[in-house]
């Protein structure tokens, strides 16, 4: 009788230890033991480490992630000369005309030279897209006081101007509107790792993403097959109306680690602003918490420079070619 009354004991605890190895989002790999789920592990960390995304637009001592270039020569090198200098545009293009004191560094080697910094990091690259990607991703690895240059190169002299043939209206009825699309409820992302140590995991995860390469979405290609996408839309609420926004694009504010269950990730998820620059910054963030992300490249700017709401004037001062043009700016060579 006692082992019968043992055997019984035992057949029901079998399936109290299997349900328990089932929880939502946790890694397939993971022992057969309650655990949590890697993302919870990385977001815990990440919000008590002052790393949430709003902390990395704007760090602890109100820096934002992007710096204007100066307004004029004369300023030029008081401007450089505090910055540790990292170009990432390619060496051909770096040797033609650089700023003065930058370095020239690939985007796969920018954790690497990062710790030769004495002084904050300043990241240029042709439109400025892929330094604010880059800046996250320093940002989120140790280094809060990076910032990229604003427009890149095209914004500190209007000779290596890329963003112009870039700026274009292609917009139309059917991939445009300005009805609200209310964003879903999603489990977390996932994905598998060794380590169930939050600093641990965010360093592994950032030197993952540096390793991917920048991940962007043609504007193009988003308008044309929007439902091949989940599209996040980081613009107000007053101009996600105002200016319309791409059909079937949602809108999850305040954007917070807390409210990514609003994203899917089991879609790409593409997000997009006005320039492509602060979207660099959310798409870096979003693949080092675990999501196929993709930045929209050149934002607003790209697909919709003509937009009435936009020309009339209402509260955006990213707009190419109207309140933000090109300097003249000197460079060197070699």
């Amino acid at each position: 009788m006692k082992k019968i009354s043992i055997l019984f004991i035992g057949l029901l605890l079998i399936p109290s230890l299997f349900f328990t190895s089932c929880d939502r989002g946790d890694d397939p790999t993971d022992s057969p033991i309650i655990s949590t789920p890697k993302f919870t592990l990385l977001k815990d960390y990440m919000v008590q480490s002052n790393l949430d995304i709003d902390q990395i637009l704007t760090n602890t001592d109100g820096e934002k992630f992007v710096v204007g270039p100066p307004a004029s020569s004369d300023l030029v090198d008081g401007f450089l000369s505090s910055y540790y200098i990292m170009d990432i545009r390619n060496n051909t293009d770096f040797l033609t005309a650089h700023v003065n004191g930058a370095k020239n560094v690939a985007f796969t080697n920018i954790l690497t030279d990062a710790s030769n910094a004495t002084k904050p990091i300043l990241i240029i690259c042709y439109t400025g897209q892929t330094a604010c990607y880059a800046t996250a991703l320093l940002r989120m690895y140790g280094y809060p006081h990076t910032q990229a240059l604003k427009w890149g190169m095209s914004g500190w002299n209007a000779t290596f101007d890329k963003w112009t043939a870039n700026c274009k209206d292609l917009t139309t009825a059917d991939n445009w509107t300005t009805d609200a699309t209310a964003a879903g409820s999603f489990s977390a992302p996932a994905w598998s790792s060794t380590t169930t140590d939050g600093a641990a995991l965010l360093k592994e995860r950032v030197e993952a993403t540096v390793a991917a390469g920048f991940k962007t979405a043609s504007n193009a290609d988003v308008l044309a097959n929007p439902a091949n996408y989940y599209i996040n839309n980081f613009f107000s609420d007053a101009h996600y109306t105002g200016f319309g926004h791409v059909k079937g694009a949602v809108r999850v504010s305040p954007l917070t680690i807390d409210l990514f269950d609003g994203l899917d990730p089991a879609k790409e998820v593409v997000t997009y602003c006005y320039t492509g620059q602060t979207s660099a910054v959310i798409t870096a963030y979003l693949n080092v918490v675990g999501f196929n992300a993709k930045s929209l490249t050149f934002g607003m700017n790209g697909m919709s420079v003509s937009n009435s709401f936009w020309t009339a004037g209402e509260g955006v001062t990213n707009h190419w070619g109207f309140d933000s043009k090109p300097k003249d700016l000197p460079t060197v060579s070699n």
